[in-house]
Order: C-alpha cells, then sequence, then structure tokens
C-alpha cells in the first residue's frame, strides 16, 4: 500500500511516520513537507535510503505538486498544517491559506485520485475553552475557535468533511489533545521549557500556570490514527484524549526531572485570545478498544533525558531563532 503523509517532517508527523515504518514496513511512503521552521529532515535521518520511503519536498497549496505526489496513493494521512498560536496573531492570513486553502486542494486531489482514505488530523482546539467544572468537549460538541489558529483549523475540518458529504470522499477526522514528546520543535511549551533549562535559562510561564491543558503521547497519537484507519466508521469524527495537567504541573515536573526548583519560572503575561482549559471526551474511539499507554507523569523525565542526550538535534533550531514578537500582535483600541 502507498501512503501520503502531508507534514511529514513536523513533530507529529515525523513520529508518525517512525511508527508506520515499524508497524508496516512492507508499505511505501511518501513525505510532502515545505520544510518551514518546525520542519525538521534530521528528525528522519535514519530512513535515509530506504526504498519504501521518498521525500518530496513542497507546500500543500501547490496545486500541481500535490496531484504528483498523490499520484498512486490509497491512503493520505494530513498533518501539514501551520500550528503555532503565537504566529497565527501575528500572521493569520498564512494560517488560512496552509490551513484552509491547501487542505482544499489536498481534498481535490484525493477526490481524483479515488484514494481509499483520507485521514484529517485536527486539534481540540477548535471547539474553544472550558471552564474549570465545564465537562470535556464531545465529537458533537459547537465549534467555537478563539485564534486565527484554531479557526483555520476549524475551516479545514468543515472542508474536509463537506467533501464527504458532497463527493462521497472516504474520509475521517481525528481531533487531538497536545502532544509530547521527542522531535518536538523547542518553540512549543514543553521542549523550549527543556532546552531552556538545559542552556541555564528560565522558563517563561503564562500567567502564573493555571492554564489547563490535555497532554498525548506522540507515539500513542500515531497508534491511535492507525487505529482509526483500521477501525474508524469513513465520514465519522474521533477525539484522542490526553491527561489534564495545569501548566503549572508540567512546569514543576519538567523542573524536577531536571533538578532544578522554581526559582527557574519567569511569570509572564498572557498572549492574546489564550484560552483557559481545553478538555475531550475520548470515550467513543476508546469503545471501539483503543487505549492510551503512556502516562505524562512517567514519561516527562524519559522526554527531558531525549533533549539532553540529543542537543544536536534541538540547537541548531533553536540559535538564531527568533521569538515570536508579542509586540507585533494585532490589537484593536487603545
Amino acid at each position: 500500500m502507498k501512503i501520503l503523509v502531508t507534514g511529514g517532517a513536523g513533530f507529529i508527523g515525523s513520529n508518525f511516520i517512525h511508527y508506520w515504518v515499524k508497524s508496516h514496513p512492507e508499505d511505501q511512503i511518501v513525505n510532502l513537507d515545505v520544510l518551514t521552521y518546525a520542519g525538521h529532515l534530521e528528525s528522519l535521518k535514519d530512513l535515509e535510503g530506504n526504498p519504501n520511503y521518498t521525500f518530496i519536498k513542497g507546500d500543500i497549496t501547490d496545486e500541481n505538486t500535490v496531484k504528483s505526489a498523490m499520484s498512486g496513493v490509497e491512503i493520505v494521512v494530513h498533518f501539514a498544517a501551520e500550528s503555532h498560536v503565537d504566529r497565527s496573531i501575528v500572521n493569520p492570513l498564512q494560517f488560512v491559506k496552509t490551513n484552509v486553502l491547501g487542505t482544499a486542494i489536498l481534498l481535490n486531489a484525493a477526490l481524483d485520485a479515488k484514494v481509499k482514505r483520507f485521514h484529517h488530523v485536527s486539534t481540540d482546539e477548535v471547539y474553544g475553552q472550558l471552564d474549570s467544572n465545564d465537562p470535556p468537549f464531545t465529537e458533537n460538541s459547537p465549534y467555537n475557535p478563539r485564534a486565527p489558529y484554531s479557526a483555520s483549523k476549524a475551516g479545514s475540518d468543515h472542508m474536509v468533511r463537506a467533501y464527504f458529504e458532497t463527493y462521497g470522499l472516504p474520509i475521517t477526522i481525528t481531533n487531538c489533545a497536545n502532544n509530547y514528546g521527542s522531535y518536538h520543535d523547542p518553540e512549543k511549551l514543553i521542549p523550549r521549557f527543556i532546552t531552556n533549562l538545559l542552556e541555564g535559562k528560565k522558563v517563561p510561564l503564562m500567567g502564573r500556570g493555571e492554564n489547563i491543558r490535555e497532554w498525548l503521547h506522540v507515539e500513542d497519537h500515531a497508534e491511535a490514527i492507525d487505529f482509526v484507519l483500521q477501525k474508524g466508521k469513513v465520514g465519522e469524527t474521533y477525539l484522542i484524549q490526553g491527561e489534564e495537567k495545569t501548566n503549572m504541573e508540567i512546569t514543576k515536573m519538567i523542573l524536577n526531572a531536571l533538578g532544578m526548583d522554581e526559582s527557574m519560572i519567569e511569570y509572564v503575561e498572557h498572549r492574546l485570545g489564550h484560552d483557559f482549559r481545553y478538555a475531550i471526551n475520548g470515550e467513543k474511539l476508546q469503545s471501539l478498544g483503543w487505549e492510551r499507554k503512556h502516562n505524562v507523569g512517567e514519561d516527562l523525565p524519559k522526554v527531558a533525558e531525549w533533549y539532553k542526550a540529543n542537543q544536536w538535534w534541538w540547537k541548531p533550531f533553536k540559535e538564531g531563532r527568533p521569538i515570536v514578537d508579542r509586540s507585533a500582535q494585532k490589537s484593536y483600541g487603545p
């Protein structure tokens, strides 16, 4: 079988490719990635020379590139997206272009190629935020995105469903919690905090660390997608649930893993439109037999050790890269 993975040089995409090569070694994998700041071929160095792995550098908004990459493909797993909330606030139109237009172009090509499945990877952020006592979101919760990133992902979800309803394209969608694991770009919270501490720098914690997120190990995510491809119903959405933790809890776990204390925390202001809490109910997927194998408390020390042992991977990406300037974020009024 031939599978097209978009955004396969990114954090989740590269881990998914590693998982697929190990679990389905007979399959051919085509990795289509434009290699933005978050796409790193270094994450896939071990696959260089593998006859069943092909890399194509290209943009999902380029129709000709997408059509070529789709040739002979039976399954599409679509990760490619602009995904950093701060960057979406500074440059929202880029997120609309990649996440909405790019997804539509992929869907069109998949329809022409008569693929057997188009699997779209989305986020829990499309549902908006929850208060402390609100029940978790379900697949039937209304969309209420609050930032350009989540709004653009919501738009892509709707396009995927529209191609199922209008054209009969065999699709599935998963919306997942925040991921963690190896090969995670150091701009995101967990790897940024770990690498800052390894460099002797403080960690920038927004507010008092009260915001709540769910955390899902990237290997669990890869297995869940494979599970949905095998046992999920065409046209359906499945939520992949993680573990709820406050940002302060995650920060303390990282500090403890590296033998440091709370003096290494630098409290910073919340960004614009920062959501208080995300949580999703994964019972629909679990009812089919899928189970999460990893535990944040057990795994974060292992993740910290990975970054400590693999500074060759993350240091070149972090050195010289400017932090997103929140002063450039758009605002209205005084």
